[in-house]
């Protein structure tokens, strides 16, 4: 891509900005700029899209973003070393790529959405990526802010977020991603695509969402996959008594003596619904 955008390679961007990934951030730095336009394409077209990113680091996927055409990019970032080499990407798109230093976890993201359509496209830092998702998951207004949801994760969360009933990775996540989206895993990229290397290998998942999903109290379904998946090898009688127990199962007409993961996501709506 150093061809296509003109701008150096991130090896060199890296070694000129002295930008070693720190594990006290969750930091594996995507190198592979044919990777990063696989994980931007896998959203779909971006013409006229504005895109947020979440950790974008010295900035590889964020290029690819915009090489391939969103009308802007707004990425947060909380490592303040990376700033000086996201002004250069931001220079050589100019008003493209609006940089915020802070913490993910505490943006308020819907209050930055401009007119027209957002997607969501990030290599979420491993420490805080599934909260992150969880966030976006479950605002009170549905349909959401976003269009889609493109993330990289472990390879473990992604087959978390996909997973359906009587599956061994099905739990609260797999539930409440299935509740109201979409969800596939794309492709795996191996872990020497990275700098420093993890030593598990990573997936892309793309999620869209429900435009109708069951009608549930996002709070309520917390409540109950939280009690649920918190003892899942108990049988539904013991690990949901501090929610209702037995009476609840009775009103749901659910076997009590069932486990968490045979629930389908509308057994789990119809429990948090009789809260």
């Amino acid at each position: 891509m150093a061809a296509l955008d003109g701008l150096p390679p991130l090896r060199d961007v890296i070694a000129r900005h002295g930008l070693d990934a720190r594990k006290a951030l969750g930091q594996n730095f995507l190198l592979d700029l044919n990777l990063t336009q696989k994980v931007a394409r896998t959203a779909g077209s971006l013409e006229g899209v504005t895109v947020f990113e979440v950790g974008p680091g010295p900035g590889g996927l964020t290029r690819a973003i915009l090489a391939l055409g969103a009308k802007k990019v707004i990425a947060v970032e909380r490592d303040p070393r990376c700033l000086p080499a996201l002004t250069e990407v931001a220079d050589h798109y100019p008003g493209r790529l609006e940089v915020i230093e802070g913490d993910a976890l505490k943006t308020d993201f819907e209050s930055m959405v401009p007119e027209g359509p957002v997607k969501i496209i990030a290599n979420l830092p491993y420490n805080v990526g599934t909260q992150l998702l969880v966030n976006w998951l479950l605002p009170r207004q549905w349909p959401p802010f976003w269009q889609s949801l493109t993330l990289m994760f472990q390879r473990e969360v992604g087959q978390r977020i996909v997973a359906n009933e009587d599956d061994n990775h099905y739990g609260r996540l797999g539930v409440l991603c299935g509740w109201r989206t979409e969800s596939h895993m794309a492709f795996d990229v191996p872990p020497q695509a990275f700098t420093p290397p993890p030593k598990v290998t990573s997936t892309v998942v793309h999620l869209t969402p429900r435009l109708n999903p069951l009608p549930c109290d996002p709070d309520k379904l917390e409540k109950v996959t939280m009690a649920a998946f918190g003892q899942r090898r108990k049988m539904l009688r013991q690990s949901l008594k501090p929610v209702g127990g037995e009476a609840l199962l009775a009103k749901a007409d659910i076997d009590p003596q069932r486990r968490a993961e045979t629930l389908s996501v509308e057994e789990f709506c119809r429990l948090a619904n009789l809260l």
